[in-house]
């Protein structure tokens, strides 16, 4: 079993760099990478590249990885359907696995009464796809959104993705009738004000400004929301910021959708983060850890809400039979012990990150639920003003030793990690960060 990263080569080594002349002729420069990471191989929390180095990884490429990398259980069931039927359209005819996963999923959804599954291929897809549902239910227009959201990169979800103008540069116009608004970001409060004492202003003003002054809440579609954010920068709102959304959108007939791309599928301890906020989401998005590596997406809604015609959405890959079966074992695995896991070893991350905290001024916030934790960089604590530049080296330098780590929000380094890590594995992890800290500080 691998205890530790093994950095035998210069970063990049010889072989990567042979990648990356060959990836910067023939690959679309629009990616972002933050390192030149050139994995080969990887087996639960640990990546090989292509030269032997050894990295542990706190990414889990982007919260996708959620049972590890190539777990044997999901990779015996991708062979075993690899051998029976690669692909035949579920949006055309029929196939056992899929049938078998919307069940599944149907039965996770919080709430009673039956459910409905639409899937795709990824993320944006499924955010897109519930952007379209809400406003065929409903027969409303407007929608609202959130800054700091991301969503996705397709002209819809894109529309109400407001995390970086980079994402959005030179594609206008957008899907009309997007409104967005301040999330909770205690933080960072757009209001400058403080939890509790605020009385959560960034939900009253909703009501008391925007749907008084600007638009009429009864042409609201939906309200869309990810429970936490996450490329915003892992921001976690206080614990009745929901519910209070939530009854303005019950009060006005507005659909409650939550994109849990990032935040679900057992990421915080439990299968949708909106469960610990104790409301009872309309449409939920997911993505990312559904089918450990896979790709897939999926919408889910109760029947009554799920309601489009034939043909007024649909897709040739989505639901294919391999990310299929490989979502059945993923969400075998997640109810058994990994959840339960997530909670546990998220709780041991965020203690390690806040004995940190003590000691850096520069870790200016600690925040995360499970395994969805981050840490702000700060200049100075008492200004809170985001320090990019050295939120950026320390992901370098952790790069260097063997840790895998990736940003969000302006200064924020995010620590994804897959399902399985274990508590020696978020040791070495902090070890490593506590190691970076001290050198960027000194």
């Amino acid at each position: 079993m691998i205890k530790s990263p093994l950095i035998q080569t210069v970063l990049p080594g010889p072989r990567a760099v042979e990648f990356l002349q060959k990836d910067r002729a023939h690959v679309s420069p629009s990616y972002t990478r933050s390192y030149p990471l050139v994995a080969e191989e990887g087996r639960g929390v640990w990546i090989r590249d292509v030269d032997g180095n050894v990295f542990l990884d706190f990414t889990a490429g982007i919260a996708v990885c959620s049972t590890g990398h190539c777990h044997p259980k999901v990779i015996e069931a991708v062979k075993d359907q690899a051998e029976r039927l690669l692909h035949m359209s579920g949006a055309d005819f029929y196939y056992p696995p899929q049938i078998a996963l919307a069940e599944k999923l149907s039965s996770l959804m919080p709430g009673e009464g039956d459910k409905k599954v639409f899937f795709g291929n990824s993320g944006t897809e499924a955010v897109e796809g519930a952007f379209k549902l809400a406003r065929w239910h409903t027969k409303r227009k407007l929608n609202i959104a959130f800054y700091g959201g991301f969503h996705g990169r397709t002209m819809g979800s894109l529309s109400l993705t407001a995390s970086k103008n980079v994402q959005k540069k030179r594609y206008d116009p957008f899907v009309p009738g997007v409104t967005h608004v301040p999330y909770a970001y205690c933080y960072r409060c757009d209001y400058n004000l403080r939890y509790p004492e605020c009385g959560l202003e960034c939900v009253r003003w909703i009501e008391d400004s925007l749907f008084r002054t600007t638009i009429s809440p009864e042409d609201v579609a939906a309200i869309i929301i990810e429970p936490i954010q996450g490329e915003g920068g892992y921001v976690v709102p206080p614990p009745d910021y929901h519910k209070e959304l939530y009854a303005i959108a019950k009060k006005y007939g507005i659909l409650f959708v939550v994109d849990e791309v990032q935040s679900g599928m057992g990421r915080t301890g439990k299968m949708f983060a909106i469960e610990h906020f104790g409301v009872l989401p309309d449409i939920i998005s997911v993505a990312k850890g559904i089918a450990s590596g896979l790709p897939l997406g999926a919408i889910l809604a109760p029947s009554k809400i799920m309601d489009w015609e034939t043909g007024s959405h649909s897709t040739t890959f989505g639901g294919n039979p391999l990310a299929c079966r490989a979502a059945l074992v993923t969400i075998e695995l997640l109810e058994k012990t990994l959840m339960a896991n997530a909670d546990v070893q998220g709780n041991r991350l965020l203690s390690g990150l806040r004995n940190l905290q003590k000691v850096y001024e520069s870790m200016g916030d600690v925040r995360g639920k499970g395994l969805m934790a981050a840490v702000e960089l700060v200049k100075d604590r008492h200004t809170r003003k985001p320090h990019e530049t050295l939120r950026d080296d320390i992901i370098q330098r952790a790069f260097r030793k063997g840790l895998l780590l990736l940003g969000c929000g302006k200064s924020s380094i995010r620590f994804c990690p897959a399902l399985t890590v274990s508590a020696d594995e978020i040791e070495v992890c902090i070890s490593i960060f506590d190691e970076v800290l001290g050198e960027v500080s000194g």
